[in-house]
């Protein structure tokens, strides 16, 4: 028999069943690991624990696929350092989730992938499985990773978790069968970078990634009897026909069958019948990486009745003009194309609400409870909608109050007064429904603005850990999610913003709260206040803060404005608004430069010109009315009440910026 070339002379390692099953035992974890992240997200995540343990199962089959006493072979690694057996039963494991639901070219593309293609085993019935909960940071490596290909995905592990070299990294993909292995290294690459994913290597070793540590469920209870019960009466229904099918062959006749539907089949007539409105299981929120309107479940004492939601779905098809339409800017008021989705459905302070879903977009109706009055319909923008603005939707408003309706993730729900930064924030009590109890809403107006109430909520622990966040009502049906970025400082790298819940974002909420105001029924999607730049005021008169608002529109287009927070006694002494702009990229992630100035006069009766830039900001120049230069990313020069300057910085890569407004 000839002898086997040897490994050095060939390149290649021969590998044995038995080192083969003994490398899969050794390396469980993170065989289990690769499969899980390389999955598709849209799976949830029981099923991609199931499918990840069961994909690596069956690596062992393939292995063992070869052609009879010939023993499976492997690229031999450089300097011996990698286990071939473990390199072999790793590329299995890859290439069976890369094809994963991937169809053979003479599969119909009607029906699903073969069960040759997708493992069904193990299989659980009765339980959910999925793995801890991490942080915020963990679902927001979750999210990126979400958007990407199997391919991107598999190169961060074997990149950052494996430590494969990027040219190991190409091979692997390539040979497992990506098609562009080199994109998706490139890809691995820019989430590794990513702030919302910083230190992925150790993101994805955490228990959030590991399919291995997970937690259990039991599934929809009453969902489960009521699909035991469907089961036996199709069983029923079933044998019924069987028999007839039987009689009406012997008699050797046939008969039409009535057609179902509309004649001409139009979507429309779809899209308002109510038996058709799509209901999430109750539970999904909780298995899914798509943390938004899709995933809330049908709730409300009402979300049965045909006869409210008909009514509702025919308004909207067809309002009338006693009925009162109010949409937040560019959002669409044309009927449904397909069966939307239901949310809540229930009276509410002597109206009945309804509340849908419908792509980018959700729709509440209402209609009084005693016949009186004409019914409203609200619309509002919801595309890309996340964990935090995807929390609450307005459901009603009466008076001075507002309630909401929250999420089936939130855990945990409060108020507090934004221009209270130091008081504690108060319990909201939450129906079995998911409704609040009313809320005080801001006060419109900044001569009335004396407290600002705004809900606190936390995220459940199934989704993030720890994660709270702060929503404030101005208007619209979705409240305004309110974020904070700190001031540059110790060499750190620019800041990302972050939840307003702690001290140091509270007081700089509690001075601009009332500039809200400005925004209020725009459809705003979120602000943040970036305190850019502190800066020391002449005669010693305390420290100032720069701070940009940004506030952006579901739209896309965003408005700021760059306020001055001077030392005040108050805690909630609103500040300057020094210079605004709108439409513009300013004070976001496509804008991270800003400059401003502004006139102050001290306590001797000096005036000052002041100008602040932000952290690349090597140098401010006056000219004009003023002349002044000053090195760094501050400016104070002597200037009259009156004079008239013009102010440029110099940037650390040479460009020139101009002083906002």
């Amino acid at each position: 028999m000839p002898q086997q070339p040897d490994t050095a002379r060939t390149g290649v390692a021969r590998v044995g069943l038995d080192q083969a099953e003994a490398a899969l035992v050794e390396h469980y974890p993170s065989l289990v690991r690769l499969a899980y992240v390389t999955l598709p997200p849209s799976l949830g995540r029981h099923r991609r624990v199931l499918t990840a343990h069961a994909t690596v199962q069956r690596a062992l089959r393939r292995v063992r696929g070869g052609e009879p006493g010939e023993e499976p072979r492997v690229p031999a690694q450089r300097g011996g350092a990698e286990d071939p057996a473990y390199a072999l039963v790793r590329r299995e494991v890859l290439t069976a989730v890369l094809a994963y639901g991937r169809r053979p070219r003479w599969w119909p593309r009607r029906l699903p992938a073969p069960r040759t293609v997708r493992p069904v085993l193990p299989a659980v019935w009765g339980l959910r499985f999925f793995p801890r909960s991490g942080g915020a940071d963990e679902l927001a490596l979750e999210q990126a990773l979400s958007g990407t290909t199997a391919a991107a995905r598999a190169a961060l592990v074997l990149h950052r978790i494996e430590g494969l070299g990027e040219q190991a990294t190409r091979t692997l993909l390539t040979r497992a069968g990506a098609t562009d292995a080199g994109s998706a290294l490139r890809t691995a690459h820019r989430l590794a970078r990513m702030p919302a994913a910083a230190g992925a290597g150790a993101l994805l070793r955490s228990d959030e990634f590991d399919p291995t540590l997970v937690h259990t469920r039991p599934t929809d209870l009453i969902r489960r009897g009521q699909r035991i019960r469907l089961a036996r009466g199709a069983g029923a229904v079933a044998a019924v026909l069987a028999v007839a099918l039987a009689v009406a062959d012997r008699g050797g006749s046939s008969a039409p069958v009535a057609a179902t539907g509309t004649r001409d089949g139009s979507v429309s007539a779809r899209a308002v019948d109510p038996a058709l409105l799509l209901r999430a299981p109750a539970q999904e929120w909780s298995d899914t990486s798509r943390i938004d309107f899709t995933v809330w479940p049908a709730r409300g004492s009402r979300k049965d009745d045909r006869g409210l939601l008909g009514r509702a779905l025919k308004v909207w098809a067809n309002p009338a003009r006693t009925v009162r339409v109010t949409a937040t800017p560019s959002t669409a008021t044309v009927p449904p194309a397909q069966p939307p989705r239901l949310l809540w459905a229930g009276n509410l302070d002597g109206a009945a609400v309804t509340l849908f879903a419908d792509r980018d977009r959700i729709v509440r109706y209402t209609e009084p409870t005693d016949g009186g009055g004409a019914p409203a319909l609200d619309f509002a923008r919801t595309d890309d909608a996340d964990v935090t603005t995807g929390a609450a939707v307005v459901i009603a408003r009466a008076g001075d109050n507002a309630r909401f309706l929250l999420a089936p993730w939130v855990a945990e729900s409060a108020t507090r007064d934004l221009l209270k930064p130091d008081a504690p924030a108060r319990g909201l009590a939450v129906g079995g429904a998911g409704v609040t109890a009313p809320l005080a809403r801001p006060a419109a107006g900044s001569a009335n603005c004396h407290s600002w109430p705004a809900l606190q909520l936390r995220s459940s622990s199934r989704i993030a850990e720890n994660h709270a966040f702060i929503l404030t009502d101005l208007g619209d049906l979705t409240p305004v999610h309110l974020t904070y970025t700190p001031p540059p400082g110790g060499g750190a790298p620019a800041g990302q913003p972050r939840e307003a819940t702690g001290s140091q974002a509270l007081l700089s909420w509690a001075h601009t709260a009332c500039s809200l105001n400005g925004v209020r029924g725009t459809g705003v999607r979120a602000v943040n206040n970036w305190e850019y730049a502190r800066q020391q005021l002449p005669e010693h008169a305390g420290r100032a803060s720069w701070v940009c608002a940004r506030a952006d529109t579901w739209q896309g287009p965003g408005r700021v404005s760059v306020q001055l927070q001077l030392p005040a006694a108050s805690d909630s002494a609103p500040d300057a608004v020094v210079a605004t702009e709108r439409n513009t990229a300013v004070c976001s992630r496509f804008g991270r430069h800003v400059l401003a100035d502004a006139k102050w006069r001290s306590r001797a009766g000096h005036w000052y010109l002041l100008g602040a830039g932000s952290r690349e900001t090597r140098r401010i120049e006056v000219t004009g009315g003023v002349h002044g230069t000053a090195a760094g990313p501050t400016l104070a020069v002597r200037a009259g009440q009156a004079s008239h300057a013009v102010m440029t910085a110099r940037l650390a890569n040479g460009e020139t910026l101009k002083a906002l407004g």
